[in-house]
């Protein structure tokens, strides 16, 4: 991924990470139109016009021009169907991540599987050296999914929601056993 360029695809073992394009709006709105997706990261579902304003405001990038948006759906290969999405901001050497899968593809791994491959493709960028998600505390699943990418809760708050976190430093450590752990397949919260 480069500074001057859409974030590039990247793929795990059942699922392709495309960048987002404002063409994914009508079936993203499908897929996160659940109620129950909101519970812990507030807000409602959107309809397919104010989703697709809002995919045009993420790819024209953040107005800071030390901030980058890096945004990605999630298709399952096997159907390929769209299953949810996966983003980052970054500045500088640190990404904020969030994931989100919609309710009819949750309890199949993929929240699990999209998160773990987009903070693996963050850090193997090399200009990515850490990477932060906020989890409510009351949010079982998502933290399940934060541990399953390899980060590690903090004693650190942010509006309430704990800060999970993993440096590439980690990766190196001498006995330190990279992998991912178990999980469930619901979503957290912040990004762009």
């Amino acid at each position: 991924m480069q500074a001057d360029r859409a974030p590039e695809p990247f793929s795990t073992s059942r699922l392709d990470a495309l960048p987002l394009d404002v063409a994914h709006a009508e079936e993203m709105a499908a897929v996160l139109f659940d109620p129950a997706l909101h519970v812990y990261t507030g807000g409602a579902p959107e309809d397919v016009g104010t989703l697709r304003a809002r995919y045009e405001r993420q790819n024209a990038g953040s107005p800071d021009p030390a901030e980058l948006w890096w945004n990605w759906v999630l298709r399952v290969r096997a159907d390929g169907c769209l299953a949810g999405y996966v983003q980052a901001t970054v500045r500088g050497a640190r990404a904020e991540a969030a994931w989100v899968v919609g309710t009819r593809w949750q309890g199949k791994g993929y929240a699990k599987e999209g998160a773990a491959g987009l903070v693996r493709h963050l850090l193997d960028q090399g200009s990515v050296r850490t990477v932060v998600a906020h989890i409510h505390p009351d949010h079982a699943a998502s933290a399940a999914v934060a541990a399953a990418a390899g980060l590690l809760p903090t004693d650190e708050r942010e509006d309430g929601e704990v800060r999970w976190r993993r440096d590439a430093s980690r990766e190196t450590a001498p006995g330190r056993v990279a992998g991912p752990g178990r999980g469930s397949d619901h979503d957290t919260g912040r990004g762009p």
